[in-house]
């Protein structure tokens, strides 16, 4: 059994999700994990549920959420009554914030004793624990007193890691994730001191001043203080070229292989997302398919309908195996341009100039491309991100050879004909999850204060992550909004498209790439099931309501399935399903004048 805080409090048992009863039974999990054994008193727990203003049925509410806590966590975990109070005893379980402080103490360690190769690789599985905001799901008592202990435990443990990848000479992989970090905590000396430290190494001294001077007015301003002696001695030394180099460079360091190309591993992910949420079960899949010993399959495709997050997970799961990939990282963005999808040829060009090829050593034709690519991979240990991929052709030729490279694929199909690959079908967020997105993005306190309109919001927008940022940044942009003004613009179906659009960020832009690739009868079809008062539909259900042989209505439904435009479940016969937002961008679209002539044309189509 797993217990864990960091990110939504949650428990998993074999791998599946035990449902918790809402905020107050997590709040109690969360408090006794947090209280390491030790017994924690009524009154505690009181003030950690209700604050300084606790019910009148505070004991008898208290004594019911901790006694179905206990049935929930059953005979593994003992949840012990000692009068005052209670304490949780954990058995063989698990608890992820135990795990967390062992790796960081390790890796802690390993960097005092001058091993940053291990170092950085215990102190990112340390980091990997983390799921998103810790203790989300419970009370405002609780994580207004516990939240800023572990981001500080967060943010220790990262510039521990930090530290041992400058020394491994990571530097220019550093300078973007440094100078987000930076941003986020303005005040924070050690951060600004590594990202001046990167800078400085990547050959950009005035930036790495200016840095500093930067930090040193914003403490001034603020908090009235000047820089602590660390940063002043660190900006004396980019100041007069003084500042060391690494330890060694990344091809010399405790037997770490040597690179075919010269110059610094390539790292061309993009941002991370700070608002992801959720997935943590998607994450350990994948953090396992992308471990390069044992090897279970060198391409992973995460599949799944349009707006459902596919790329900030792969982006996700690809920065928690950074250190399992030594040789690098390279992403590529392979969204169709104009209707056509990118090239491969152009893509293998800029792979080949990441890994330090000359203009001129990089061919013209695609097949020789491929052979370069390849033999600069050969025996390296890297990770591909290929986001957004239109077929399998456009996929092939950006594979690496045999080896211990890894592949991580998006795409709407699950590209099943390339060899070797297997697919994570990703669905909607689940419920916590999504309503959790919408808090982060929108507000806490604002969805706080009408909860019953947010969760309308939620289940407007399909539970999907794209639907749900952009309807929370329409929220956080518009202060004069309530939640119950946002989910009244999005109730009438005829409004709820043209609400859900900000900037490039697009409900119905999203769906129409996999409406436009299918076929026409396929599309007729689509368009004809949304005018249909259900929104479930068997083979033979959509062949009686279409007018045409039940094998023809399967291969369509099918069809849709595959684009991502219906969902599907297979027991015990086929079930297609016809999401809300699918509805009403297929029910807008014109269908000319063929309505009358439905059965035929559809018939012709089809073949």
């Amino acid at each position: 059994m797993e217990l864990r805080i960091l990110g939504p409090v949650d428990v998993l048992d074999g791998g599946r999700e035990v449902p918790l009863d809402g905020a107050k039974q997590r709040t109690v999990l969360a408090a006794l994990l947090l209280a390491e054994g030790r017994l924690l008193p009524d009154e505690r727990l009181s003030t950690l549920l209700w604050g300084c203003d606790p019910p009148a049925t505070r004991n008898a509410q208290l004594y019911t959420y901790v006694s179905r806590l206990r049935g929930r966590l059953g005979p593994e975990v003992a949840l012990l009554r000692r009068p005052p109070g209670y304490r949780l005893d954990l058995g063989t379980a698990t608890f992820d914030l135990h795990a967390f402080e062992r790796a960081a103490e390790q890796g802690r360690a390993e960097l005092a004793a001058g091993r940053p190769r291990r170092a950085a690789e215990l102190l990112c599985a340390a980091l990997a624990h983390w799921r998103g905001t810790p203790l989300a799901g419970t009370t405002e008592h609780l994580t207004g007193r516990e939240l800023p202990r572990l981001e500080e435990l967060r943010l220790t443990a990262l510039e521990h890691r930090i530290d041992a990848e400058l020394e491994l000479g990571r530097h220019d992989a550093l300078v973007a994730e440094l100078t987000s970090l930076v941003a986020e905590h303005p005040v924070r000396e050690k951060l600004r001191g590594q990202l001046m430290t990167a800078l400085h190494r990547c050959g950009r001294q005035a930036d790495a001043l200016g840095v500093y001077q930067h930090g040193r007015r914003l403490l001034v301003e603020e908090l009235g203080v000047d820089p602590g002696p660390g940063l002043r001695a660190l900006h004396r030394a980019v100041l007069h070229g003084e500042l060391s180099a690494p330890a060694a460079a990344p091809a010399a360091v405790e037997s770490a292989p040597v690179t075919l190309w010269t110059g610094l591993p390539p790292a061309t992910l993009p941002a991370a997302d700070p608002d992801f949420t959720g997935r943590a079960d998607e994450l350990a899949l994948l953090r396992a398919r992308l471990r390069p010993d044992p090897a279970p399959g060198p391409v992973t495709v995460v599949t799944g309908p349009p707006g459902v997050g596919k790329s900030a997970l792969a982006v996700r799961a690809a920065r928690l195996a950074r250190c399992d990939f030594p040789d690098g990282q390279l992403y590529a963005d392979l969204r169709a341009r104009q209707a056509r999808p990118r090239d491969p040829t152009g893509v293998l060009g800029s792979f080949l100039r990441a890994l330090g090829a000359h203009p001129r050593e990089i061919p013209d034709g695609l097949d020789e491309r491929v052979q370069l690519f390849r033999s600069r991979l050969a025996g390296r240990r890297l990770l591909l991100v290929l986001d957004d991929a239109a077929d399998e052709r456009q996929v092939r030729p950006l594979l690496p050879g045999d080896g211990p490279c890894r592949t991580l694929v998006t795409s709407r199909s699950p590209l099943a004909a390339v060899e070797g690959s297997r697919a994570l079908q990703l669905g909607p967020l689940e419920f916590p999850d999504a309503y959790q997105l919408l808090a982060t993005v929108a507000g806490r306190e604002r969805v706080a204060a009408d909860p019953a309109s947010a969760a309308r919001i939620v289940e407007l927008c399909d539970r999907l992550p794209l639907a749900l940022r952009i309807s929370a940044a329409r929220l956080a942009t518009h202060p004069h909004w309530s939640p119950a003004a946002l989910a009244d613009r999005l109730e009438p179906p005829d409004r709820r498209l043209n609400e859900l659009r900000l900037g490039d960020l697009d409900v119905r832009e999203s769906l129409r790439p996999g409406h436009r690739a299918l076929p026409p009868a396929a599309r007729i079809v689509l368009h004809l099931l949304a005018r249909a008062s259900a929104s479930t539909f068997t083979a033979r259900g959509a062949a009686a309501l279409l007018g045409i042989g039940e094998p023809t209505a399967a291969d369509l439904l099918d069809a849709l399935a595959e684009a991502r435009l219906l969902a599907v479940s297979a027991e015990p016969r086929p079930v297609f399903q016809l999401t809300s937002l699918v509805r009403l961008f297929a029910a807008e679209l014109p269908i000319g004048d063929i309505v009358g002539a439905v059965p035929e044309r559809i018939r012709a189509l089809a073949g």
